[in-house]
């Protein structure tokens, strides 16, 4: 073959690709708006017909090894192809003799057992190339702890089950790949996601960073704190931390480093405050969907409860960037350079609308899914408002794929979690571990937090946040019930622990994404992301001991906000070693003592605390103004 073909041949096959995946994104993005918006369909035909989809993209999208072309026909697109074929076959079987699945449940034809079997193989390679191999790894070990249940040791051995029968409970039932986590993920998630992606395309992720800007752009370390703020309002209508990281960091991350902070700490900043993103309402991430489903609260009052708490958080990011600031001398961009605050308002004001909307339909006691199909509508006739942000029918097409094509991740973990599930609930391992960390914790319920934490920070090393915050209610959930905490705050302190896993070392999936645009070592960023975040360690213990997330009364809702605020800042002091000036060790255990005694189970505890945090800040007073007399300041 000359060059010339082989070029033409390249090109043509590239085409292909990329017309196939607008068609079948496309296609997935409309049916998800009908079956949202105007006609709703049963749960299994709903959900076979968008994991299909998803396989489809899956295997057009992601290689089957590394370096495999997709631009060029080989034998690696030969496996995709076939794969494709097997997906569409598995997916019709479901959609077209649903009924008769139904029928057979328990008595499975030879049919039945080998779709099964295929679906739990599909969804394995389909995870392997989307998600790596850790979460392909672990959903393979638990089909195996399934099956060899006898051989396993004591504390979490059972009975055992033949391949047909975990074959068809995963496959063929709502037990497993069609659970509740890929239900959640083909209803709630989507519209989200592709309203997020709507969003984008008409230019309100410009408006909400340039807002920022104008807000925070002048103060110490003013780029580092736009971008806290900035991820804030992004994540706060977008959901998606690592599309949180790249929509804001592009403009934040080069701002950091050109006022002087250093390439690693710029990315960390960006990476740890777009984790963030799915702590803050309206539209918080996946699991906040799935914690509703679980425990059969209405959204709106999920987001009541994890408003401050998310608020508290950014508190925490933007301490650490201004204690880093004044620390290495960083100051904000002289106004000149910064966006006229009127003026932003005034070019973007209309880009508020469907979030308002948004939040009222959601007051108005619809269901999530309507109000995304609502916001939807409402984002697009509101662009159209003003002429730089209508969108055009080939816009409209690229918005409407690439919300398809960004929700392949959060599908894809899902489905692999299902097997996950399925296991766990079919062998009874969750209620053993539960267990398990009741009799280690000794009924203390820090040292039941404690463990969750560790078990969640394991997890985060080789799952995304979705699949982490799955696994880890399913296993751990109960043990934090049967300790007395409410099931809700069980449920929204495992929710923050599983956001570890966007900045846990070694898979780092926002920090790597930072990190990139920042040009920074990788596992550096990460490891100090991953300190930037320690906000999802402390808050959640504050929820279990304070009325942070019940129906309490205000002033106790008051008294803990304040409590947790000078926690938060002597915690965020003790790690940085600064306040007004640099501090000495004594302060600094005094500080790490202090930010304990306020968050303790104890009001007279809490009382000293507060005594102590006003000694020490005195103490830095005195000390600076000492320092400014000598300098002659």
């Amino acid at each position: 073959m000359t060059e010339t073909n082989q070029g033409e041949s390249i090109t043509r096959t590239a085409w292909v690709i990329a017309k196939c995946l607008t068609v079948i994104g496309v296609a997935l993005s409309l049916f998800q708006l009908y079956t949202a918006g105007i006609i709703a369909m049963t749960a299994m035909r709903h959900r076979s017909v968008f994991l299909t989809c998803i396989l489809v993209m899956a295997f057009l999208t992601k290689p089957l090894y590394k370096k495999a072309r997709k631009d060029q026909f080989n034998f690696a697109q030969v496996i995709d192809l076939v794969l494709i074929l097997i997906s569409i076959a598995v997916g019709l079987y479901i959609f077209i003799d649903l009924q008769g699945i139904f029928e057979r449940q328990g008595d499975w034809s030879p049919w039945d057992i080998r779709v099964g079997i295929t679906l739990v193989l599909l969804v394995l390679e389909a995870t392997r190339r989307v998600i790596g191999l850790n979460l392909m790894i672990i959903a393979s070990l638990s089909l195996l702890f399934g099956y060899f249940g006898p051989y396993m040791p004591e504390l979490i051995i059972h009975k055992g089950y033949s391949v047909e029968r975990i074959a068809t409970t995963l496959s063929l039932t709502t037990e497993g790949i069609f659970g509740l986590p890929l239900g959640v993920a083909s209803t709630f998630v989507f519209i989200f996601i592709l309203f997020g992606a709507f969003l984008d395309k008409t230019g309100a992720g410009s408006f909400f960073i340039n807002l920022s800007y104008s807000i925070t752009g002048r103060f110490s370390g003013g780029p580092a704190k736009t971008a806290v703020v900035a991820s804030g309002f992004m994540g706060s209508v977008a959901g998606s931390a690592v599309a949180n990281v790249v929509a804001t960091g592009s403009f934040t991350i080069p701002m950091m480093k050109k006022i002087g902070y250093r390439k690693h700490v710029a990315a960390a900043v960006e990476a740890a405050a777009s984790t963030g993103g799915q702590l803050m309402p309206p539209i918080m991430g996946a699991g906040a969907f799935l914690m509703a489903e679980f425990t059969q609260t209405p959204y709106l009052e999920i987001i009541r409860i994890a408003l401050i708490p998310a608020v508290l958080y950014f508190f925490s990011v933007i301490l650490f960037v201004h204690f880093e600031a004044q620390k290495q001398g960083i100051w904000g961009l002289p106004k000149e350079e910064l966006p006229n605050f009127g003026e932003t308002v005034k070019e973007g004001i209309h880009f508020i609308l469907p979030v308002a909307i948004l939040v009222t339909v959601l007051i108005m006691n619809y269901s999530p899914m309507m109000a995304g199909f609502i916001a939807i509508l409402a984002v697009y006739f509101t662009a159209l408002l003003r002429r730089r942000s209508r969108i055009s029918l080939a816009t409209l097409v690229k918005t409407l794929e690439l919300g398809a094509r960004n929700a392949i991740v959060v599908a894809v973990a899902c489905a692999a979690a299902g097997i996950i599930v399925g296991i766990v609930n079919l062998t009874g391992t969750g209620l053993r571990f539960s267990s398990l960390v009741v009799s280690l914790s000794q009924g203390i319920p820090l040292i039941a937090l404690i463990l969750v934490a560790l078990t969640s920070l394991l997890l985060g090393m080789g799952l995304p946040v979705t699949a982490s915050y799955i696994v880890l209610i399913i296993l751990a959930g109960p043990g934090l019930m049967d300790l007395g905490i409410p099931l809700l705050t069980a449920h929204m302190i495992v929710f923050w622990y599983s956001q570890d896993a966007n900045v846990t070392p070694p898979v780092a999936l926002e920090s790597f994404a930072a990190s990139g645009i920042a040009g920074s070592s990788p596992m550096k960023t990460a490891f100090t992301s991953w300190k930037l975040a320690k906000g999802l360690y402390i808050l959640p213990i504050i929820m279990a001991y304070h009325p942070l997330l019940l129906n309490d009364t205000t002033g106790q809702v008051v008294l803990t906000v304040i409590l947790s605020t000078l926690a938060i800042i002597s915690f965020v002091v003790c790690m940085e070693r600064y306040f007004l000036t640099h501090m000495t060790w004594t302060e600094t255990v005094l500080h790490g003592a202090t930010a304990v005694a306020l968050i303790w189970n104890y009001r007279l505890v809490n009382y000293i605390g507060v005594i102590l945090f006003v000694i020490l800040v005195g103490f830095q007073i005195i000390r600076r103004k000492k320092q400014n007399s000598m300098s002659g300041i």
